[in-house]
């Protein structure tokens, strides 16, 4: 495209010598070619926004779109639009699809899907061929087209020596494995968080000693075999703890947590809405604020959507029958904003890039344009009218959310929310 020049834009970004400063910024070619106080280009085109912020591009490590064989969830395109108007340039996608993807040509159709847009997809092969835990997929021939993580989606893996053998293995390729925190021996037949709302309702609970109990074999797994293990979506107070001492002692670990269990507590599950039947569960507020103090002391690595989108069908039904999972991209940046400081939030929006291998872009002269375009301060109730997704399942409905985002320019490609 030809020339986009940001006016007047505060830019947040620790790794600029303009952090916190309000500048121009020209674009040229896809690569930042001037930042000053005052630009005049006559052929660009000029981009004025209210209260304009910008940062490095935002990556979401843990999102579900549908395609191939669940289209009617989400499709890519669909998907990838969603994210780019929610302000993400990076995502890493998950292949929780039909089938799932555990081989390179599983790899090669994410690509092929996501070739040309504005937001750059890293796949997520499968660690397990059909993701049934039993045996490793191909994933060596994963990593060599592309896959940047190997995960069962929210799938445990119980067998000990697999992870043992996953992890030994990867290191010949610095593969990135990851563990979803859940015993399933514990866990059983759960549909929420076991205490005191659990009982109340009459839900059957999954303890926080399933969650913390995983991560402690996990981390025992790891001390003996090296390699390097991410546990996505940690959800209890314990867990923070555990993995602020594996990585004293110096462990290659990293963890995420859901915006949803960063946002909100089991309290919600009184309505009996399905939107909350969530993977983790939500827990309660005392794990909601550790969750929030290891985000700020640098334990959880950063902050994902886990944008699960879900048909009609699969949530309007019974609790108990209804699916896991919910849409996060769209109400993300404004959910956690209301939870920690402007700064804080972008550092756990793109603190997971380089654990993913993919490259940070400063906003300094010379680099290559990935920025997100955003107002920190607008206050709104999030609602259907905002969702951008194919299916509806937002957990995040009818709250009080603060920050907008007005876009992003990324691949050379400049989108805007309308």
């Amino acid at each position: 495209m030809s020339a986009t020049l940001l006016k007047n834009a505060t830019i947040v970004d620790t790794q600029s010598k303009h952090h916190l400063k309000k500048r121009d910024v020209l674009i040229e070619k896809g690569v930042i070619t001037k930042i000053a106080t005052n630009i005049s280009e006559p052929k660009a085109k000029e981009i004025k926004r209210k209260n304009l912020h910008i940062s490095q591009g935002w990556f979401d490590s843990s999102i579900n779109f549908g395609e191939p064989g669940y289209e009617d969830r989400e499709t890519i395109i669909v998907g990838l639009k969603t994210a780019a108007k929610s302000g993400f340039t990076a995502i890493a996608l998950n292949g929780l699809t039909l089938p799932v993807v555990d081989s390179k040509s599983g790899i090669q159709y994410m690509k092929g899907k996501s070739e040309g847009n504005a937001v750059s997809v890293y796949p997520v092969g499968s660690l397990t061929v059909k993701a049934e835990g039993n045996d490793l997929a191909e994933l060596f021939d994963m990593k060599s087209e592309g896959a940047v993580s190997f995960y069962d989606y929210q799938r445990p893996i119980e067998n000990a020596n697999l992870l043992k053998i996953a992890l030994q293995y990867t290191q010949n390729f610095e593969g990135l494995v990851q563990s979803f925190p859940m015993d399933p021996s514990i866990a059983r037949k759960g549909l929420v968080n076991e205490e005191v709302n659990s009982t109340k309702l009459g839900l059957k609970g999954i303890p926080a000693l399933s969650e913390e109990l995983q991560i402690t074999r996990d981390l025992y797994i790891l001390e003996y075999t090296g390699g390097s293990l991410h546990i996505p979506t940690i959800s209890t107070q314990k867990s923070v703890q555990l993995i602020k001492e594996a990585k004293k002692k110096g462990l290659d670990v990293s963890c995420s947590v859901s915006i949803n269990n960063l946002c909100l507590t089991d309290d919600e599950l009184h309505s009996f809405d399905t939107n909350f039947k969530l993977l983790p569960p939500l827990r309660t507020s005392e794990d909601v604020k550790a969750l929030i103090k290891g985000l700020k002391d640098g334990v959880i690595d950063g902050v994902t959507s886990n944008h699960d989108p879900k048909t009609i069908e699969e949530k309007k039904t019974e609790f108990d029958h209804a699916a896991y999972g919910s849409i996060g991209l769209e109400s993300c940046f404004g959910a956690l904003q209301t939870t920690v400081s402007l700064e804080t939030a972008i550092k756990k929006l793109t603190g997971l890039k380089e654990r993913f291998g993919i490259k940070n872009h400063p906003i300094l002269e010379g680099s290559k344009a990935s920025v997100t375009l955003f107002n920190p301060e607008e206050v709104f109730q999030f609602t259907e009218e905002h969702v951008r997704s194919t299916s509806k399942n937002a957990a995040m409905s009818g709250k009080k959310l603060k920050g907008t985002v007005y876009g992003i320019f990324n691949n050379n490609k400049l989108v805007l929310n309308d």
